[in-house]
């Protein structure tokens, strides 16, 4: 196994600096593959809010529409609804 390269300051940030457009472009890539696919169904949320599944051939079929995002400013600290204080003091 050879040697890993000892790389300075500039070097590591102008690695860095690729990440982004690296995963980008794996993430289409990975996309087109997907839908590319001739034996898989994919299964996607839209930009309009649905579910769909695209099966072989292109015939796309609307799985269900998802209730609309709320939106949240950033920072604020979202607490889950669900079990009443007094559950979890008797632990049930």
């Amino acid at each position: 196994m050879g040697r890993t390269p000892v790389l300075d300051e500039s070097s590591m940030q102008s690695a860095e600096s690729q990440i982004p457009q690296l995963a980008s472009r794996a993430g289409r890539a990975a996309h087109e593959r997907a839908v590319s696919s001739d034996t898989a169904t994919l299964v996607m949320k839209t930009a309009s809010g649905q579910l769909v599944a695209r099966q072989v051939g292109g015939v796309v079929i609307v799985l269900k529409t998802l209730p609309a995002s709320t939106p949240v400013r950033a920072g604020t600290v979202l607490k889950r609804v669900g079990k009443s204080r007094s559950h979890e003091a008797t632990g049930q």
